[in-house]
């Protein structure tokens, strides 16, 4: 591990306790976190997308202000379900957007998580799926935006317009493939992933349930994408993430939070989208523990980048302080180089 981001699922409502009551609310936070983010050597800050929720929904926007208002932070997804996507203008706001970051992007995309609603991706238009989680249009929608971004001629020019001839998306961002990650949440996804030359994003939960820990199943599937990723002939230097809820306890606040109920937590098997599959435990001790307990998670150390889950109703300051904790008493123990000493790189393979 290298570095470290925080990832949020821009939860908002009026619930008891939350200080993100308002869409309006969520979205100023998330800026903020990411300004006070930068300032302290974080190297990334991601945002879930689910529709039909109460929870962050179309991210260009949002991720377009924290780049224009950072300076150094990578800002990124975690992940854009295809599904709901119309592949042509994602590709010209994921290159409008890398553009204006000046490369720190980090696109997480994939066929997506369940969401709320049915079929949801139908009501925004896109039918025709035989599959009954919409995985086909996904995959393809997934094919033409790479089409797209590495500046294929996808239309003919009409010729009272201008000379005959095959037209490409503008703008485009020489960057933007190499920004592109996949979010696997399986093995055989993961394989996959790699030979496409992809960056690998993977989650807090894997849908493999084999009775071994989520970091030892999830390292296997890091291996086999780098391998998957060496075997395609790809050069590159491919960067992992893995997703972590953790948090340092360093007074008595975060006691009241995490203490009682994170200490001595468990990975937990369940059942999401039809996968029986296991689910990461919450990380909550003292720093040193945290660290003894960080540096045996195998995917952990073997990825480049830990995203931070973060209670976002909770508020900016206090999940500025979760970060701040994590940066002063634990990542330098893991590795941890902080964003002013330039961008994340992946490993060799």
């Amino acid at each position: 591990m290298r570095a470290f981001g925080f990832l949020s699922f821009g939860h908002y409502g009026p619930v008891p306790g939350s200080r993100v009551r308002t869409a309006g609310d969520m979205l100023r936070q998330t800026i903020e976190l990411a300004e006070g983010a930068d300032e302290i050597g974080v190297n990334g800050a991601y945002v879930r997308v689910h529709h039909f929720a109460r929870q962050a929904a179309s991210p260009i926007p949002l991720l377009t202000a924290m780049a224009a208002r950072t300076q150094r932070i990578e800002v990124g997804t975690g992940v854009i379900d295809m599904r709901y996507e119309n592949p042509l203008y994602l590709a010209e706001e994921a290159a409008a957007l890398d553009i204006i970051a000046g490369g720190r992007l980090a696109l997480g995309v994939s066929r997506g998580s369940p969401e709320t609603a049915v079929r949801g991706y139908e009501a925004f238009g896109y039918t025709g799926s035989e599959d009954p989680r919409g995985a086909d249009i996904a995959r393809d929608k997934f094919d033409l935006f790479m089409r797209a971004i590495e500046g294929e001629a996808l239309v003919d020019s009409d010729p009272n317009m201008g000379p005959l001839g095959r037209l490409a998306i503008e703008p485009q961002s020489a960057t933007l493939r190499d920004h592109v990650w996949w979010g696997a949440g399986s093995i055989d996804t993961a394989r996959q992933t790699g030979t496409a030359g992809l960056n690998l994003m993977s989650s807090t939960l894997l849908t493999e349930a084999t009775g071994e820990p989520l970091h030892i199943l999830q390292a296997r599937q890091i291996d086999e994408f780098r391998t998957a990723y060496k075997e395609a002939g790809h050069t590159g230097r491919p960067r992992v993430s893995v997703s972590r809820s953790v948090f340092p306890i360093v007074n008595e606040q975060d006691e009241m939070y995490f203490g009682l109920r994170g200490r001595d937590g468990q990975d937990q098997i369940g059942i999401i989208d039809g996968f029986r599959s296991t689910f990461g435990k919450t990380y909550a001790d003292t720093p040193d523990k945290l660290i003894e307990q960080l540096l045996a998670d195998d995917a952990v150390m073997s990825a480049d980048t830990l995203m931070l889950t973060i209670p976002n109703q909770l508020g900016p300051e206090y999940n500025l302080h979760v970060m701040q904790a994590f940066a002063e008493h634990v990542a330098p123990a893991l590795g941890w180089k902080p964003n002013t000493e330039g961008p994340v790189e992946g490993d060799a393979v």
